[in-house]
């Protein structure tokens, strides 16, 4: 399995580059913005292909957790060098699990939890708190531990009704959204726009049904920073939350205003041609054309992928969605600034599209990991029957 990064690069979360800035010179700009799929060949032992390699992200920082027989952690980002960060591969070495901030790399140990403050040079950790064996059943993964979950900042520790049976569980800066046993969505945090799927702006204070998905079992569910995103058994996604950069994949107002804006510039008319996310053409006299838009959706929408297809995981970033589908092809919309939506361009889009360069270097996408401004993909070689 392979790993591909692209979008945000400023700290050499997705490759290393000597210096952050180079004065006015255009190669600065080509190390913040990785625009075009790059392997992220650290770290990774190509001599064992069948190690199983997992990526995680925050803003700045990247960690890559090996899973093999004597699991360990190594991070990128955090500075202009390639590993910048005050926790060791000697000190996460056996851990089963991690999660990275940007002020905090959480480590799951059998026994433990520990948690490093990323911007203080400690010799121990900032927090750690024992554990107890799971019981039988399917393994928890962080941000879920026996009895409750680790907070993104302290107190990190939070308790869980056990009534609740929680099986995933997804965290943004802002809100929280969970995922139990028997499929029921449940959401808490801030709502200011429409992220918790309950119909309004209010906020939440304790973990409450999103009544509208009740009776559709979910497999997968991801947080954005204002946005939320999951799968049901069948392969369908839903959104709901913040539209404002078309991160729901649904008609964004703001989003083709400043396309067209672009479109309509000197400077920038000619690079920006052929988006899909341009308004149509102005209607003729006589005719009548009024598109709806949709700046906050406040209930859970059913999102179409052209052509019809089933989803099999989902992932999300500040502004960003990717989503991965059962025939191992990666969309992408919402904010591109940076690149991250992989499509080798800067053009943000309100609608999923197919990132054709993994389909062009015949390869089969197996997962997805947003960071903030940025996307991580696994693959594996696309076997033509």
């Amino acid at each position: 399995m392979r790993w591909f990064g692209f979008g945000f690069n400023a700290f050499g979360q997705i490759y290393a580059h000597e210096k952050l800035f180079n004065g006015k010179s255009s190669d600065a700009v080509k190390e913040v913005k990785a625009i075009s799929p790059i392997e992220l060949a650290a770290h990774v032992d190509r001599r064992d292909s069948c190690m199983k390699i997992q990526i995680r992200a925050s803003w700045s920082r990247r960690i890559t957790l090996h899973w093999d027989d004597d699991c360990c952690v190594r991070v990128a980002g955090c500075g202009t060098d390639n590993e910048s960060c005050s926790v060791s591969v000697e000190e996460s070495r056996g851990c089963k699990d991690a999660l990275i901030s940007e002020s905090y790399l959480t480590i799951a140990f059998p026994d433990r939890i520990e948690s490093w403050h990323l911007q203080k040079e400690e010799k121990t950790p900032s927090w750690s708190m024992k554990i107890k064996p799971e019981s039988p059943g399917p393994p928890l993964t962080l941000p879920l531990v026996p009895g409750g979950y680790i907070a993104t900042k302290p107190p990190f520790y939070r308790t869980l009704s056990s009534h609740l049976k929680a099986r995933s569980l997804a965290l943004s800066v802002e809100h929280a959204m969970l995922l139990t046993a028997s499929g029921a969505v449940y959401t808490w945090g801030m709502g200011s726009h429409g992220q918790l799927g309950h119909g309004g702006l209010t906020s939440e204070e304790e973990p409450r049904a999103v009544e509208a998905l009740w009776g559709m079992p979910m497999s997968c569910v991801a947080t954005g920073g204002w946005h939320s995103v999951c799968i049901s058994d069948g392969g369908d996604l839903y959104v709901w939350g913040w539209n404002e950069s078309g991160q729901l994949g649904l008609p964004s107002r703001g989003l083709r205003k400043a396309v067209q804006q672009q479109q309509h510039s000197p400077q920038t008319g000619a690079a920006c041609q052929g988006t899909s996310t341009s308004p149509g053409e102005e209607p003729q006299e006589g005719e009548k054309h009024e598109e709806v838009f949709i700046s906050i959706q406040a209930f859970p929408a059913l999102l179409d992928i052209t052509p019809a297809c089933e989803v099999r995981t989902v992932s999300c970033g500040s502004r960003h969605t990717a989503a991965v589908t059962t025939t191992g092809d990666l969309y992408t919309w919402g904010w591109g600034d940076y690149g991250q939506l992989g499509h080798q361009t800067l053009i943000s889009s309100d609608e999923p599209q197919c990132v054709e360069f993994f389909r062009e270097q015949e390869m089969r996408v197996v997962d997805v990991v947003c960071g903030a401004w940025n996307t991580f993909v696994a693959v594996i070689k696309d076997e033509v029957v």
